[in-house]
């Protein structure tokens, strides 16, 4: 049974697969208006212990799409592992639903869904890793670029979740990665290692404009995530030379270069409003581009033939 808790558990293969079939899936939706019913009768069931705009209507959006339907259930509902045991969650979720995507603070609970469900299980977001971000992310460039050969990605903020994910799939894209955080927020050491490890070509930083120099893409993300919100003040103070604005593009050394934020973004802070609707960003079709990755990925799991 396939799950997709991590990009780092797809092949270079099922990775190109995955670009492949989604970018086909959002062609013909762009051409004829809809897609085949292909997941007819089939059931997603969403458990989000974190609210989120994209996660929740392009999943559903996507089902409904390909002729499935999305069952939405709120934090209060279930309160994963408090009222009820991650295990015994998984049990149940795995006779009602065809698929399970959770978005959940704990990483260890998207996997204890999996080891339990038999059934599909996504990581919606988990606090350490963002592959459905990340497929979309990739895809991006990969339909901006045509290829990713020779291309370099730079992050500048906080190293997290996205990154984390945007790591694990620098090995199958082949690109290199160009990293500026504060000192104590580089992200997971071991993380890093791996890519390195599996071929990438990864710089650590503490300076923002090394980061980008030369790069093909510059990436950002919020300085506070959800359940970071007592840390505000300080991490405004520390992150605010990182924040992505005009200035830093244009140290890139590259007119050509893209801009990426996840969303939501905090405007004036890791990024300035010239930028994210500036002629660089890439924003908007990132954020669309989770549709359509989605539906690739749906399709991968729950058909044979794909």
């Amino acid at each position: 049974m396939r799950h997709f808790l991590d990009i780092s558990s797809l092949t270079r293969d099922e990775f190109f697969h995955l670009l492949t079939l989604s970018r086909r899936l959002k062609e013909e939706y762009k051409t004829y208006g809809a897609n085949p019913p292909i997941l007819q009768g089939k059931i997603l069931g969403m458990i989000f212990q974190k609210p989120s705009l994209r996660t929740r209507v392009s999943f559903d959006v996507a089902m409904l799409h390909l002729g499935g339907q999305a069952l939405y259930l709120s934090p209060n509902e279930i309160q994963l592992g408090k009222r009820e045991s991650v295990p015994d969650v998984a049990r149940v979720m795995g006779r009602y639903v065809h698929a399970i995507m959770a978005r959940v603070f704990a990483h260890s609970d998207v996997e204890t869904l999996a080891a339990y469900a038999g059934v599909p299980v996504i990581n919606g977001l988990s606090d350490y890793s963002h592959p459905c971000q990340a497929l979309a992310d990739y895809l991006t460039m990969w339909e901006r670029w045509g290829t990713f050969e020779g291309k370099t990605l730079a992050w500048v903020g906080d190293g997290n979740n996205v990154l984390h994910s945007l790591l694990h799939a620098a090995p199958l894209a082949g690109v290199r990665v160009q990293i500026a955080t504060p000192e104590g927020y580089e992200p997971d050491a071991a993380t890093v290692e791996n890519a390195r490890a599996a071929g990438v070509d990864v710089l650590l930083t503490h300076d923002p404009r090394e980061a980008v120099r030369g790069a093909d893409a510059i990436y950002t993300d919020v300085w506070t995530s959800m359940g970071q919100e007592a840390e505000y003040a300080e991490r405004v103070k520390v992150f605010t030379p990182y924040q992505v604005n005009s200035d830093l593009v244009a140290a890139s050394g590259n007119p050509d270069v893209i801009v990426m934020h996840c969303l939501p973004a905090h405007r004036g802070e890791e990024i300035t409003d010239d930028v994210a609707d500036g002629p660089h960003s890439v924003l908007w079709d990132q954020a669309e581009n989770r549709l359509h990755a989605q539906k690739g990925l749906l399709v991968w799991l729950l058909t044979e033939v794909n």
